[in-house]
């Protein structure tokens, strides 16, 4: 219970820090009428009320997690870590269909449908950002590019 209170704390003063630091986003007078704060603000407004929930009503019964599955959540977070550093040297596609096929491997080990996880979402992912949501993502390192 001890653990859940503090960890909502923890959460509600970050949530607070994440609401502050998206209301300092500047916006155009070009922008969209809801403009670029509204998305920042619901995720902090919905961390916040998790956060509370979690220290109001802690779960009594934490059951921590084995040392193998600590394990794997270091991995998960170290092959985030690496894919977010390496996004920008390397383009969108490699990096994420690494990252998608180490950790689909991890939800479920079977190399191939990993693989194909992989591919899929690399390819798949960048086709949805760069052409239906028009961001401006490199596909491949820019020394292949040209």
């Amino acid at each position: 219970m001890r653990g859940d209170r503090i960890f909502g704390l923890v959460m509600i003063f970050a949530a607070l820090g994440y609401l502050l630091s998206a209301a300092g986003i500047e916006t155009s007078f070009l922008s969209d009428p809801i403009g670029p704060r509204v998305f920042p603000y619901i995720i902090g407004g919905v961390i916040l009320v998790s956060a509370v929930a979690m220290l109001l009503q802690p779960d009594p019964d934490a059951d921590w997690p084995r040392s193998a599955m600590l394990a794997k959540l270091a991995l998960t977070l170290a092959v985030l870590i690496l894919y977010a550093m390496s996004v920008r040297p390397l383009g969108f596609i490699v990096p994420t269909m690494i990252a998608a096929g180490l950790l689909s491997y991890q939800i479920s080990p079977r190399p191939l449908p990993a693989a194909l996880t992989g591919i899929g979402l690399g390819v798949g992912l960048f086709v949805v950002f760069k052409y239906a949501l028009g961001l401006g993502l490199v596909a491949l390192p820019r020394a292949l590019m040209g």
